[in-house]
C-alpha cells in the first residue's frame, strides 16, 4: 500500500524517471538496437494520441456552458506576449549571434509555447476550475498562433517563413490538438449518456494518461540532450536557465492570479507550457540546438507540478 501511495503521491517525477531509465537502457545495449528501429516509426504517433486521449477525457468533465473569458485570462495573455517581446528585442537590438542566440531562442520556445493542453488535469487535482483553464488554453494556442509567425522570421530570417502558411500550419495543429476531442466530448456527453458515466467514473484517468505521456516525453528529451552537438557545459546552461524560466513564469502567473482569486489557474496558465509542440516549433524555424530549451523544460515545470500536488494533498489530506 506504501508503494501505490507513493506512485499516486509522485506520478510524475516517477514517469519522468522511468522515461530516461528506458532510453539509457536502450542506447547502452547494442542488442536492443533492432527492437529501437522498429519502434521509433510506431512511437511518433503515441504522443498525439495520448494528448487527444488525455484530452477527449477532459472535455467529457468540462460544462461547456461555462467557457467564457475571465479577467485573469487576459494580463497572463499579456505577460506573455511582453515576454516575447522583450527576447525578441533584446536579440535584434544588441544583434545576438552565435551561442548566446541559441540561448535566448531555446527560452524564447519555452515561452512562446501555448498553454499545456493537459493543464487542466493539474489545475483540477489542485482544486482549480477546469472550465476557466480549457478556456485559456484556445486563448493562449491563438496568441501562440500569432507571435510565432511574426516573431521568428525577424530572427531567422533565411528560413522564409511566411505569417498566412506559418499560421495556418501552427491554426491546424491547434485544432487537431484541440477542436477535435473536444467536439468529439460534446457529441459523446450529449448522445452516449451509459459510456459518458462510465468514462467520468473512472477516477484521475487523464492524470494518469499524462503521466503515462510523461514516459515518452522524458526519454525523446534525454535523447536530444544525448545527441546535441554542443557541449555538456552548454546544455546545462540551457537546462538551468529552463529551470530559472520555469520558477519565473509559475510565480508570476500565481501573482497575476493572487488579484483575481485564481491564484492556481494563472500559475497554471503562464508556467505549464504545450513542450511537445515548442519542440516541434523550435526545430523547424529555429536552430534546432534550442529545442533543448522546452525539452528541459519539461521536466522542471512537471518537477513543480509535482511539489505543488504534494503540498496539496498535504495540506488538505
Amino acid at each position: 500500500m506504501r508503494l501505490v501511495r507513493f506512485l499516486k503521491d509522485w506520478t510524475l517525477p516517477v514517469s519522468i524517471g522511468l522515461g530516461i531509465i528506458i532510453y539509457f537502457v536502450f542506447a547502452e545495449i547494442p542488442e536492443l538496437e533492432p527492437v529501437c528501429e522498429w519502434f521509433l516509426p510506431l512511437s511518433r504517433p503515441i504522443l498525439p494520441s495520448f494528448m487527444f486521449l488525455i484530452l477527449f477525457t477532459v472535455f467529457c468533465k468540462v460544462d461547456f456552458k461555462k467557457l467564457r473569458p475571465v479577467k485573469w485570462q487576459m494580463w497572463v495573455a499579456i505577460q506573455q506576449v511582453v515576454f516575447v517581446l522583450l527576447i525578441v528585442g533584446l536579440i535584434l537590438v544588441f544583434h545576438i549571434h552565435g551561442e548566446p542566440l541559441v540561448l535566448l531562442e531555446a527560452i524564447l520556445a519555452c515561452v512562446i509555447g501555448p498553454c499545456a493542453a493537459a493543464s487542466s488535469v493539474i489545475t483540477a487535482k489542485l482544486g482549480g476550475c477546469m472550465e476557466q483553464m480549457t478556456t485559456y488554453t484556445f486563448i493562449s494556442n491563438f496568441v501562440t498562433a500569432i507571435l510565432i509567425p511574426v516573431c521568428f522570421p525577424l530572427i531567422e530570417k533565411g528560413e522564409h517563413l511566411t505569417f498566412l502558411s506559418a499560421f495556418l500550419g501552427i491554426l491546424y495543429q491547434v485544432c487537431i490538438v484541440l477542436v477535435v476531442p473536444m467536439v468529439l466530448a460534446f457529441v459523446v456527453k450529449h448522445t452516449c449518456h451509459r459510456f459518458h458515466r462510465w468514462l467520468i467514473g473512472i477516477k484521475d484517468l487523464s492524470f494518469y494518461l499524462w503521466g503515462g505521456s510523461l514516459v515518452l516525453v522524458a526519454g525523446t528529451t534525454m535523447r536530444n540532450i544525448m545527441h546535441a552537438n554542443t557541449s555538456l557545459l552548454f546544455v546545462g546552461v540551457i537546462a538551468i536557465l529552463g529551470l530559472v524560466l520555469s520558477i519565473i513564469q509559475f510565480a508570476t502567473g500565481r501573482f497575476i492570479g493572487h488579484y483575481f482569486d485564481s491564484v492556481v489557474e494563472s500559475g497554471q496558465a503562464l508556467g505549464q507550457k504545450n513542450t511537445p509542440f515548442a519542440i516541434w516549433a523550435a526545430s523547424a524555424y529555429l536552430n534546432p540546438l534550442s529545442t533543448v530549451g522546452p525539452g528541459c523544460y519539461v521536466l522542471w515545470q512537471n518537477l513543480i507540478n509535482s511539489f505543488e500536488l504534494w503540498h496539496y494533498q498535504k495540506k488538505h489530506g
